[in-house]
């Protein structure tokens, strides 16, 4: 996979040249064919289920924001900043699950695509897992803007200025990912059983330890800890504006900024740390023998999928949540189907378009995202 995939050949780098210090003189190398087998059948199995719910989930996403901007006049600049980076998120995420069935391929059985697929799946993979979460910054950043200092126009919330800085992730994360297009290779992992299979990964011709940890580090930095210090300045001040607040929705959107958090840091804050008691190992600050190495393995594998499942929450807490999402989402049901009774769905959405008229009547002055806080 990426650079910080573990590899069959990371497992013997892991483990190939440790000298167990148990009272014996010889090196005895620790075996690791349990893990690879791990990955062999849990891989696969849980990159296939991100891919399928990340597909549906994003895909709705798109087609909503689509439709919604097709209804408004002024062109990109009338856009809102919200439904700006909601629509580039849902890309973002989209074009990573995309690069999922290939590696859950790898895993299955070995890479069978070729160099060009290696590197350029790597790439998306490397560009759209950085941008998903600098685009999360950016709506806690815009929340932030819009609830606390009152921002409804201006130079700094212009959805033209917001595109700017969309444009300015993705350039930036494109720069990230050429490590990948450079270095990524199909290469032969060592025998396991009784074949070699071949896998895509990153491959150093020196240096490798350095490489690896320096762009773990890189990593951590700004998938996690960047975007995380951003999000929670955001929304500790988004909190304690509305804390004063008597208006009941208001309330409802502290419990939708916990949920946000949380979920944030349940997701990637488990696979960061493993990047850095992997980083510590290599680099021999800390010793733990075969056991601790192989905590490092798995326990990378199995939080890096869970880091991956961010991509399949994010068009439920970003856009299924909304209010006007839900409202576009059942317009669009309405029209496919051509039942304006079907589920009952227009009843609810006029229910809910006079439950929240007094509110919408403000809000929608100021395009209003999907997103309600």
């Amino acid at each position: 996979m990426d650079q910080e995939m573990p590899t069959t050949d990371d497992y013997y780098d892991y483990y190939d040249n440790y000298s167990t210090e148990l009272g014996s003189s010889h090196a005895a190398p620790c075996m690791q064919e349990d893990i690879y087998s791990f990955a062999q059948t849990y891989s696969p199995v849980v990159y296939s289920l991100v891919f399928l719910l990340a597909l549906v989930g994003n895909v709705l996403v798109l087609c909503v924001i689509k439709r919604y901007r097709s209804s408004q006049r002024g062109g990109a600049c009338g856009f809102s900043l919200m439904d700006t980076f909601l629509l580039h998120l849902a890309i973002s995420d989209l074009l990573l699950a995309f690069t999922l069935p290939l590696f859950a391929v790898q895993w299955a059985h070995q890479w069978v695509f070729g160099l060009a697929a290696c590197k350029i799946s790597g790439a998306l993979f490397s560009l759209n897992r950085y941008s998903g979460i600098l685009f999360l910054a950016c709506i806690s950043f815009d929340r932030y803007l819009s609830i606390v200092h009152a921002i409804s126009s201006g130079w700094k919330r212009t959805t033209c200025h917001a595109h700017i800085v969309c444009a300015l992730i993705w350039v930036g994360c494109l720069g990230l990912s050429g490590v990948d297009i450079a270095f990524k290779q199909v290469e032969e992992g060592n025998t396991i059983g009784q074949h070699k299979a071949l896998l895509c990964q990153v491959w150093f011709t020196e240096n490798t330890t350095q490489w690896q940890v320096g762009l773990q580090l890189v990593s951590v930095v700004l998938g996690f800890g960047f975007p995380l210090l951003i999000m929670l300045y955001c929304y500790i001040r988004i909190f304690r504006s509305l804390c004063n607040a008597t208006r009941r929705q208001k309330r409802r959107s502290l419990h939708l900024i916990v949920s946000l958090v949380s979920v944030f840091v349940i997701c990637w804050a488990p696979y960061s740390c493993f990047q850095l008691a992997d980083s510590l190992y290599r680099l021999d600050v800390v010793t733990g023998g075969c056991q601790f190495g192989r905590v490092v393995d798995i326990g990378t594998l199995i939080t890096e999928s869970v880091g991956l499942m961010h991509c399949a929450i994010n068009p439920l807490l970003y856009g299924f949540i909304g209010v006007k999402f839900r409202r576009e989402l059942s317009k669009m049901c309405d029209g496919l189907l051509g039942k304006r009774s079907l589920l009952g769905m227009q009843g609810w959405s006029h229910r809910t378009t006079k439950r929240k008229n007094g509110f919408l009547s403000t809000t929608e002055s100021e395009h209003t995202s999907y997103y309600t806080v």
